[in-house]
């Protein structure tokens, strides 16, 4: 017997295109019934602003096999079958390996990703055209146990106040979970390494303001009950849920892009596939004017070399990481003082 299928009409820049959409009605997010038809719909409500935010990046897609609870897989070669109207780009990992990753152009192409079973889209924070130099700063405000979303609003609006102290404008959006993802637009004239050393110098200063509240230690024997800044998400080949992607949990949330002045009242369980697209509407896209004003990390790279001088230096990299240049080990501290 065929298997259900359906065809929908996509608009974009290059005019309409069908796309073929099979097992539309397979649930995704089992608790609020919700099908891949709901997941396909939302990408087309939202289809322009999420092109504007991740589109012309190289992509990997999160892909799941049944619903959101099952077995998922992260997709960064492009799929066999991937349409003519997809582009890819090659791009190079920690490993120095190379490979091509999809980059998207249009709504259409999403819709695509998904008729391929993605839930979650992760885009560089960089071009297709320039994809060693990112054009965008990203920090995830990241609550530790014993905090929570209210607890990474504090640290954001100190975060907010550096960056535009070292010349940056920020924008924000809700990680789709518990945490807040603040992003700068700069100029890409700085590879990976430069960036990361600029995040790490970010965190430092917001770390000194509010001790309490925020921390930079890698291990989570020694975050305590505070935010973390994740420094490490600015590495190369590390992403984050792109803005308007929905996330692989149970009551469907998008990490949405929100402006400043909501922020202190902001309720990420508020912000669904079914509900963003009314949003942008009515409210419009906080991020519409993102690429208006890029920065530089000059400020930020001063601050670094500052710290530097001080006697603080390099942070660990992700365990699968090369062995980078003036790390520090990576032995957990109780287990290092153990071995001691």
């Amino acid at each position: 017997m065929a298997s259900e299928q359906t065809t929908i009409t996509v608009q974009g820049p290059n005019g309409p295109r069908a796309m073929r959409i099979s097992s539309p009605s397979r649930v995704l997010w089992p608790d609020l019934g919700l099908t891949k038809l709901d997941l396909v719909n939302y990408i087309c409500d939202v289809g322009e602003a999420f092109i504007a935010a991740n589109g012309d990046r190289p992509v990997a897609l999160q892909r799941f096999s049944g619903n959101v609870d099952g077995e998922q897989f992260f997709s960064k070669n492009p799929p066999k079958g991937t349409p003519d109207f997809i582009r890819s780009v090659k791009v190079v990992y920690p490993s120095a390996r190379s490979h091509p990753q999809l980059v998207f152009d249009e709504p259409a192409a999403a819709v695509w990703a998904v008729q391929m079973n993605t839930v979650v889209f992760h885009p560089w924070p960089s071009r297709a055209d320039n994809t060693h130099n990112p054009d965008q700063l990203r920090i995830d405000l990241d609550p530790q146990p014993g905090t929570d979303f209210d607890d990474a609003i504090p640290a954001a609006l100190v975060l907010r106040e550096v960056l535009a102290e070292a010349g940056l404008t920020c924008f924000i959006k809700t990680s789709g979970n518990r945490g807040l993802h603040v992003y700068a637009p700069i100029e890409p004239t700085r590879e990976f390494l430069d960036v990361r050393h600029a995040v790490i110098a970010a965190a430092r200063e917001v770390e000194r303001r509010i001790p309490d509240k925020v921390t930079t230690a890698w291990w989570k024997e020694e975050r305590g009950r505070r935010v973390f800044l994740d420094f490490n998400q600015a590495n190369r080949d590390r992403t984050i849920a792109g803005a308007y992607s929905p996330r692989a949990l149970p009551h469907a949330p998008v990490s949405c892009p929100v402006t400043w002045d909501e922020l202190e009242h902001a309720d990420p369980r508020n912000f669904t596939i079914l509900t963003v697209p009314e949003r942008l509407k009515t409210v419009g896209d906080p991020w519409a004017q993102f690429n208006a004003v890029p920065g530089t990390i000059d400020t930020l790279l001063q601050w670094w070399d500052r710290d530097c001088q001080a006697g603080l230096g390099e942070l660990p990299f992700p365990p699968d990481y090369p062995k980078m240049p003036g790390e520090p080990p990576r032995v957990q501290p109780s287990r290092a003082r153990k071995q001691d």
